[in-house]
């Protein structure tokens, strides 16, 4: 147990140690009082035209005991005692017969595998792409002019599509189990920092090697990945699971996790084929927008920008009007628009930034909320159907992999770009400059408008007329939602346990880490580890 002293604020150039003298002051605490003293959180406050930081921290006494009347004595709502997360354990009884099957390896099914593992039940991990060293080269091939591989490529893969983005470990939910994610990581080298920085992120340069350092450790303790794999169905008698179909071979098993990711569509397809229950969910479409991070920089830090002590700015902007949301989202400072489609002849974007976030632009999403009543059918693949739209006419527009682009003047003008100005972009295939009118539906280019007008009062210069859209961007998340119960259970197959962001219950890298770790708890307190029979 520790005491978490919060809401800590000193001016921008303080120190972690000034941070812990401001602590024990609250506490009433002396020095010598304190055992150890940890950073748990830090955020800026840029409000009111200065930026202070504010800052959380953990200290911990000599006993349970002194850290309780601690806690009593100082009497605040910022001083709370704070208990310790632990590892998900084992505590089933149930004979297990064969290896639990996990069916992705992006973040949800990577900490489902890696906590079945640790604690002895050999998982069996099937991924339809490849293993990380042989998935950059094809994605670096295909952001360089060459052939687009629908098995390997930004969406499929080890690591997922989290293992392309800016690495960010932001979310909204609060489950302490968040805290042995970060820990896990940091076990596997990511960067200390994302253990208290209230926006921690990893970087698409250092994720990478996390996930291939996690998979190494899965396959040390028991654990098999198999690449270029595909789930082609399962197999259930009487509302229960018994086997899965891997590219057509049935392979036995009791349990489960299916961790597919929001762009699996064809195994959405056969699964529905076979029994288990989907539902159309809302979700947002829109493109990536770029500026000069100098000039994000500018119009969030005012005159401290470019201060030593400040982190490349973000933004986080939302509007909503006629019962649509219209927001930035996936926001990566210094950093770059990618290729991330995965099927031919479509073109989808996304936006990715290096641990150092140093690149010359800022970019994020810009999108607009739908639902199912906007979808051309309304089946359970609706939503795809209407990401497939947008898609395909993104690339019959230029008829190529090159993405539509359009200067955010012109798209407020509704006029078509003939050439960029400062922003240049980023899309490493190349841009063919025109309009986004005609690719994205109507009702999202006019929402877009108005929220852009909206976001520069907010931040100067954010709808300059330099500025870049680059789309489309369709896969903010899952079209669908795998319906399940309490019990992490699909609703109509028994022992298919949906997780993660592709069956709808998360939306982040955290988020989805989390939820794998909840469906691998499933298994631990069902049965007993396979290493205890084999002992």
């Amino acid at each position: 147990m520790s005491i978490l002293v919060g809401n800590i604020r000193l001016p921008l150039e303080a120190s972690e140690q000034d941070a812990f003298a401001a602590a024990r002051k609250k506490c009433e605490l002396p020095d010598g009082a304190v055992r150890g003293a940890h950073l748990y959180r830090a955020s800026l406050d840029a409000r009111h035209g200065r930026i202070t930081r504010v800052l959380s921290v953990l200290l911990e006494l000599d006993s349970a005991e002194a850290e309780q009347a601690a806690v009593q004595r100082a009497a605040q709502p910022d001083v709370r005692l704070k208990k310790p997360v632990h590892a998900p354990a084992a505590t089933g009884t149930a004979r297990l017969h064969h290896r639990p099957i996990v069916v992705g390896f992006g973040p949800a099914g990577l900490f489902a595998a890696y906590v079945l593992a640790k604690n002895g039940y050999r998982p069996l991990v099937i991924e339809r792409g490849e293993a990380i060293e042989r998935r950059d080269r094809a994605v670096e091939a295909f952001a360089a002019g060459g052939a687009f591989d629908p098995r390997s490529n930004i969406q499929f893969g080890e690591g997922g599509a989290g293992a392309y983005s800016d690495g960010k470990l932001t979310s909204r939910i609060n489950d302490p189990m968040g805290d042995y994610v970060l820990r896990t990581f940091v076990a596997h080298g990511a960067p200390d920092e994302i253990l208290y920085r209230a926006k921690p992120h990893i970087g698409t340069d250092i994720l990478k090697q996390v996930v291939r350092r996690m998979r190494e450790d899965i396959v040390r303790m028991g654990g098999e990945v198999r690449f270029g794999c595909t789930l082609t169905g399962i197999v259930q008698r009487g509302g229960a699971l018994t086997a899965a179909l891997v590219d057509g071979q049935e392979i036995a098993c009791e349990r489960l996790i299916l961790a597919i990711g929001h762009s699996a569509r064809d195994t959405f397809a056969q699964l529905i084929a076979d029994g288990v229950y989907f539902e159309p969910k809302p979700f947002s479409v829109g493109a990536r927008i770029e500026h000069l991070q100098r000039d994000i920089d500018a119009g969030l830090f005012g005159r401290l920008a470019g201060h030593p002590a400040l982190p490349p700015a973000e933004y986080t902007l939302s509007h909503r009007a006629d019962g649509r949301a219209c927001y930035s989202f996936c926001m990566c400072p210094g950093g770059q628009v990618v290729a991330a489609q995965s099927e031919p002849d479509a073109i989808v974007t996304n936006g990715m930034s290096y641990h150092a976030r140093d690149g010359r632009n800022a970019n994020s999403a810009i999108v607009v909320s739908v639902d199912p009543a906007d979808f051309p059918t309304a089946d359970a693949l609706g939503g795809v159907a209407f990401q497939r739209q947008i898609e395909r006419q993104a690339f019959r527009a230029t008829g190529s992999y090159r993405a539509p682009c359009q200067r955010v003047g012109d798209f407020l003008d509704g006029t078509a770009t003939r050439r960029a100005g400062r922003v240049r972009p980023t899309y490493p295939i190349g841009v063919q400059y025109g309009t986004l009118e005609g690719i994205l539906p109507d009702f999202v280019v006019r929402h877009m408008r108005d929220g852009l007008r909206r976001f520069g009062k907010k931040i100067r210069g954010f709808d300059a007329a330099d500025a870049l859209l680059t789309g489309p961007e369709t896969r903010t998340s899952s079209p669908v939602r795998i319906a399940r119960l309490d019990s992490r259970h699909s609703r109509w197959v028994s022992g298919l346990l949906p997780c993660g962001e592709g069956a709808g219950y998360a939306g982040g890298i955290l988020s989805a880490a989390v939820d794998g770790i909840g469906c691998a708890q499933e298994i631990l307190q069902t049965f007993c580890p396979l290493e205890e029979r084999r002992a």
